[in-house]
């Protein structure tokens, strides 16, 4: 079973991944629904760090996973993954 220092760490590595994948698209030239989904990762981001702060590691890698689905999608729609 996986202890909460382990859930801690894999979310912070995992905000560190959205951050790069985030600066990797950040020269596109979006669409006004593409940059609300942007908008809406990065509130996810902000909602995973918050519970994380709580300690509720469950709900924040809840938060952080839909937020890298966000931008993946992206990512997948401009050929960069």
């Amino acid at each position: 079973m996986i202890n909460n220092l382990e859930w801690t760490d894999k979310i912070l590595k995992d905000l560190d991944k959205l951050e790069n994948n985030l600066k990797e698209i950040e020269n596109i030239d979006f669409s006004k629904k593409e940059k609300k989904t942007i908008s809406r990762a990065k509130d996810y981001r902000e909602d995973c760090k918050y519970y994380l702060e709580k300690g509720d590691e469950i709900t924040s890698f809840k938060c952080i996973s839909y937020s890298h689905g966000l931008i993946d999608t992206l990512r997948i729609i401009h050929d960069i993954i």
